[in-house]
């Protein structure tokens, strides 16, 4: 994560010398995430989100993305599952690191045949962090990784899973031109993961009471919340889907510079005087 940070600051800084390219926002919106504990309800248990956005421009249609974004994704198989035997609930924040390519359908930022909307499409890669958590009994909330809730870390048994991971974000959005420095759009896009651990449910149940004996009750209650104990082995969830989050709102950027004054962006260079001057 430390690396990639670095790695988006020096893009930032390099960017700098081409101003006139270059855009800075930020994004509000909303958050939910799709897995087991909510396999197919879109904008499920939403919750706020939001960060901030670069964005150089290569031509009209063409540009790369860095963007920083906070999100909290939620799920209960009470609301967004019916699964109620399970009864599993969890919460995680989420902190992506992100960089994207986006190709706008029409041609922007451009003096002769500028259009003033667009929309797009953008995917790329992502690093983010989460860190699911449980609610006990009591009401005490319970970071869940460590807990090794479906037996991580006893013998024979999978290691911790890591709290980052690789995400493929992808998805769609528009915006408008208005004034020289400024657009307004809206976005959506999902990022598909490579863990099946956002909501700490992946696998099978592993015995309870060797749960209890070794690592307490609170981990054991935590692990298995249904109103009987489940049997070691029995499925807990389906790990051969990996989880999703997702991101929608609005996009608000300022453009540094003139591009329709200072350069053609087709082509990198300064632009003929006309007549003369």
């Amino acid at each position: 994560m430390k690396r990639i940070s670095i790695a988006v600051l020096l893009l930032l800084f390099v960017c700098q010398g081409f101003a006139q390219y270059s855009e800075l926002g930020a994004m509000a919106g909303a958050s939910f995430y799709l897995g087991d504990l909510n396999p197919r309800k879109v904008f499920g248990m939403s919750r706020p989100a939001g960060g901030i956005m670069y964005r150089y421009n290569f031509t009209p249609r063409w540009a790369i993305r860095a963007n920083i974004l906070f999100a909290q994704v939620e799920g209960d198989d009470a609301i967004t599952n019916k699964n109620y035997e399970r009864n599993l609930s969890f919460k995680s924040p989420i902190t992506e690191i992100g960089v994207m390519a986006e190709l706008n359908f029409f041609k922007l930022y451009h003096e002769r045949g500028k259009n003033f909307f667009s929309p797009y499409l953008f995917g790329g890669i992502a690093v983010f962090s989460f860190n699911p958590q449980a609610q006990d009994v009591d009401g005490t909330w319970y970071a869940l990784q460590h807990l090794g809730t479906e037996g991580q870390g006893f013998e024979g048994q999978k290691d911790y899973y890591s709290l980052c991971n690789v995400a493929i974000p992808f998805g769609l959005g528009f915006r408008f031109t208005f004034g020289k420095y400024f657009s307004l759009g809206a976005e959506w896009g999902m990022r598909f993961t490579f863990t099946d651990y956002l909501d700490d449910v992946s696998g099978n149940y592993y015995d309870n009471q060797a749960l209890k004996e070794n690592r307490g009750s609170v981990v054991a209650r935590l692990a298995d919340k249904s109103e009987f104990t489940h049997t070691a082995g029995t499925g807990r969830g389906n790990s051969t889907n990996k989880d999703f989050y997702s991101f929608a709102g609005v996009v608000f950027m300022f453009k540094f510079g003139d591009m329709d004054k200072s350069c053609d962006i087709r082509t990198n260079v300064k632009r003929k005087a006309v007549n003369g001057h």
